[in-house]
């Protein structure tokens, strides 16, 4: 092995006996699925994990796109004959190598740069390889898989990363796995570092592992030691000031996205934003507490309408946390209690209801869903103090968007993990449901004092008009009797019957379908394409039962001409109370129901306010099987309607 070769190379590949693993890291892979969002968090995370201690200065990230000629990417000849030595041993890493060799002769290339202000930046890099924990320039450079800690456990609680695995998204959005990171520290020392991504391969009749580090080196001991270039490089890759700036050439180009990395920084960081502890430049572009409800409830970035905030919640998160005052909510998890404060709003036109988990840092972890209640109105932040922040970071994926049990192998701390997840959403439920009950009161005291008059004077007049009255004194009423009747009346009637009789035999018996016809109400509309029949189902045909969480109801249609061949229906529901008035367009199925399930098929079926779609009907039977919600309301009686 050439040594002074080895020295010469901007870029170092730490030797193997031989190769064992033919395949990138698997981490580069989860990232790229992540896109920009997961890049431009990681990378503001980091910032913000820096700040300057006792500073009362927000963290200022400059992020930047453009293009550089290939000649100003330091060492960048020395990867691409590497990469050029690359073979893939299966289709995906053909696939990945074949794609990163497409890019080796192109002359212009695009770039992202995330630079930090205010921020304590890398310490020791002079000292290189040191291994000390003291040194984070040693453990950012040249360790995967390590993450420092703080001194203080105040400020290690509240940083965003844990896993020390962050730094390789950064590799995941360049088309040849590489990236840049140049430092200036207190001392105004100035340095640049970086790395690449490759596979286990050989070179020059050497194997070497697949991550190298752009980095000098000292061979003059028995042991190597890696020590940082001095930054005297192109202007891109400058950082004169105290901070960090990461360098990402030969960018990917789905992440090349200003509009996607402004909504990265609203989606994720509107709470550090809000609270003035972070600061962005994008391009030309300024985020900062005073300007970032320009972007949130800008029609460009997000949809503004509440009835579409399907898959988007930001805005609706940004209204909750400004508007709603704080409910403190307990969670346990069997050994301890965690006390969070919860924004909550409930709006019936929110059509999925989510609660942004948000640590003190001002980092959303992840859309929470509340078991049972995803598609329930209603809109929360959740924000919990140091001791939760600790208990949130354990609970987090190694890319911080999601609270899991998985972290723990110990059987203890993972059952007390699943305790508190299933907690958490067992609160929150209970607040969701207060809500709905005030706003929707199901029992309770009924005044029916006019309700019993009215049915009375009813009854009255009922009375009179079928059997008459007679008048006596002192203006009192008796109903009359009918009396008995006459023969001859008698005599009429058998004659009747007889002639009633004889019609039965010479006429065909019409028999009524138990399906009538219902006028639609967009029936007049006739620039309506496909329009569909809709018919009232008659209560013979129906049988309904409620038993614990499950109603079950069966709709037997074999005695109806109108469905013969029909396959699949639409079923509407109405309230009818107890006088026989029906409610149309009261029945919304996602407040009384978690799931309606065909039977026959096993399949669940779609639903949305009053209707059940595309229901299939089995040799003319339909059989129904509804997951009930808390607040339903099982005293409510139903007019069901078929549409075909």
């Amino acid at each position: 092995m050439d040594l002074q070769k080895i020295k010469d190379s901007r870029w170092k590949f730490s030797p193997i006996p031989n190769i064992e693993e033919s395949n990138f890291n698997k981490t580069l892979e989860r990232f790229f699925e992540m896109g920009i969002n997961g890049l431009t968090r990681e990378n503001i995370q980091n910032s913000l994990d820096g700040h300057l201690p006792n500073s009362e200065k927000p963290v200022i990230v400059k992020i930047k796109t453009g293009t550089i000629n290939k000649n100003d990417i330091p060492g960048i000849e020395d990867v691409k004959e590497r990469i050029r030595n690359l073979e893939g041993h299966n289709h995906y890493t053909k696939e990945t190598i074949n794609h990163m060799k497409k890019r080796l002769d192109d002359e212009e290339v695009r770039y992202i740069s995330f630079e930090d202000i205010n921020t304590k930046g890398l310490t020791g890099a002079r000292n290189g390889q040191s291994g000390s924990k003291k040194d984070t320039w040693s453990i950012y450079a040249y360790n995967k898989g390590v993450h420092f800690e703080e001194e203080d456990s105040e400020r290690e609680v509240a940083r965003g990363g844990s896993h020390g695995i962050g730094k390789i998204a950064s590799n995941a959005a360049s088309d040849l796995h590489v990236m840049y990171f140049a430092n200036c520290d207190a001392n105004g020392d100035q340095h640049l570092g970086g790395t690449v991504q490759l596979v286990e391969h050989e070179y020059e009749n050497q194997a070497y592992r697949s991550t190298g580090y752009f980095t000098d080196v000292d061979l003059s001991s028995n042991k190597s030691k890696f020590y940082p270039y001095e930054n005297n490089f192109n202007e891109v890759f400058k950082k004169d000031t105290r901070g960090l700036k990461i360098v990402i050439p030969y960018l990917r180009e789905k992440y090349d996205d200003e509009k996607g990395i402004i909504k990265s920084i609203c989606d994720n960081f509107f709470l550090a934003l809000l609270e003035n502890k972070l600061e962005l430049h994008v391009n030309d572009k300024v985020i900062t507490k005073d300007t970032i409800s320009q972007y949130i409830k800008n029609q460009e970035y997000y949809n503004q309408e509440i009835t579409e905030a399907k898959k988007e919640f930001t805005p609706l998160y940004f209204d909750t946390y400004l508007n709603m005052g704080p409910k403190e909510i307990v969670v346990n998890n069997i050994k301890e209690d965690f006390h969070f404060n919860l924004y909550f709003r409930y709006d019936e036109r929110i059509p999925r209801g989510r609660v942004g988990i948000i640590r003190t840092v001002g980092m959303k972890i992840e859309d929470f869903t509340v078991s049972g209640n995803a598609t329930k109105p209603f809109n929360a932040v959740l924000i919990g103090g140091l001791k939760e922040d600790a208990y949130l970071k354990s609970l987090e994926n190694e890319s911080h968007t999601k609270l899991s049990k998985d972290n723990f192998n110990d059987p203890k701390l993972n059952r007390q993990a699943t305790r508190f997840i299933n907690n958490l959403s067992r609160e929150i439920a209970k607040i969701i449901d207060e809500a709905i009950q005030q706003l929707n009161p199901t029992d309770g005291l009924m005044e029916t004092e006019d309700i019993l008059y009215v049915a009375e004077v009813q009854l009255k007049k009922d009375l009179k008009s079928s059997m008459g009255t007679v008048k006596v004194s002192k203006g009192k009423s008796l109903v009359k009797s009918s009396g008995n009747e006459r023969q001859k009346e008698k005599r009429n009637k058998k004659q009747n019957k007889g002639q009633r009789e004889k019609s039965k035999n010479t006429e065909t018996k019409r028999k009524r379908d138990p399906l009538k016809w219902q006028k639609s109400n967009d029936e007049a509309d006739t620039t309506t394409e496909e329009t569909k029949e809709r018919y009232s189902a008659h209560p013979e045909m129906v049988q309904r039962v409620i038993l614990n969480d499950r109603e079950m109801i069966k709709f037997d249609f074999t005695k109806s001409k109108q469905l013969n061949g029909i396959q699949s229906c639409d079923i509407a529901l109405s309230i009818i109370d107890g006088m026989g008035n029906e409610y149309k367009d009261e029945v919304n199925l996602h407040d009384n129901y978690k799931e309606i399930r065909d039977m026959s098929t096993g399949k669940t079926c779609a639903y949305k306010e009053d209707i059940i779609k595309d229901v299939p009907i089995n040799d003319g039977i339909v059989n129904l099987q509804m997951k009930l919600n808390n607040t339903f309301n099982r005293s409510l009686k139903f007019v069901y309607y078929v549409e075909v």
